[in-house]
Formats: C-alpha cells, structure tokens, sequence
C-alpha cells in the first residue's frame, strides 16, 4: 500500500496506462530527441503533480504509466504533458518557433486505468465495515 498517496483531505491511488503517438504514427521518436524526451515528460508530469512511474518510447508512440491525483482529470494532464512537449520539440529539434505546437503529435490518445485487484477492494470495504461497527461499538459503550 505504498503507493497511496494523500491531499489535504483526499488520500488516492490513480494510475493509468498512457498511449500516444505523432501524427500519421511516423517514426520520429529516435536518437537525441528520444534520450530527452522522457526528461521533458517527467517534467511536464511533475508540473501537474503528476508521476510517470514508467514509461517506453518508441520510435513510433509513447506509453507510460502516470499517477495523476483526482484533483486533476486525465485530459488536462495528458493534453498539457502533449501540448508542451510538442512546443518543445518544435522549438529544438524542428527549427521553427511554433509556441502551439500542433505538428508533432496526433489528435486523442489511448488511456485505461490501472486498479487493485477486485478482491483486493472488496477485502478493503469488508475491513472498513468491520471498523465502523468497533467505533460504533465503543461510542454506545461510552455514553
């Protein structure tokens, strides 16, 4: 349970698999621009206090595993770590000043959540039923 993470009055666990690629899926993730790229994201990710805890680049699309907290929601995470490195790699690796960056990657992206396991979760909620019935148990024994 080591990966639960907490927020003032929140505590979470929100992993999911991240799959995105360049336009028309060319092969342009590759020497330089791949050995910084993972640098770039884990930046962007940090920016949204967000964690990339795994990531691959292909020289054709990008996977990674990001814990994303429930104050932001994967689009705006995902959009903002795209948008950025698009600007940053137009900027360094494509000669032009483009502060939009719309020519690197493609429109969407694949996302699907990474859980406990289901038995996992309904132990969990037996064990909390459990616990509220003890603190209900000592507050009638103490009035």
């Amino acid at each position: 349970m080591k990966d639960i993470q907490s927020l003032n009055h929140t505590v979470w666990e929100c992993k999911y698999h991240i799959v995105f690629i360049p336009k028309c899926r060319k092969k342009m993730i590759y020497g330089q621009l791949k050995g910084e790229l993972g640098k770039v994201f884990r930046e962007l990710a940090c920016q949204r206090e967000s964690e990339i805890e795994e990531g691959h680049l292909a020289s054709d699309h990008v996977h990674m595993l990001i814990s994303i907290p429930p104050k932001y929601s994967v689009a705006q995470v995902v959009g903002f770590i795209k948008g950025k490195s698009a600007i940053y790699i137009a900027r360094n690796y494509q000669g032009k000043r483009n502060v939009r960056g719309h020519s690197f990657w493609a429109r969407g992206y694949f996302v699907s959540t990474v859980g406990r396991d289901e038995e996992q979760v309904r132990e969990y909620i037996k064990n909390q039923q459990n616990e509220d019935r003890r603190i209900d148990q000592m507050h009638l024994e103490l009035h």
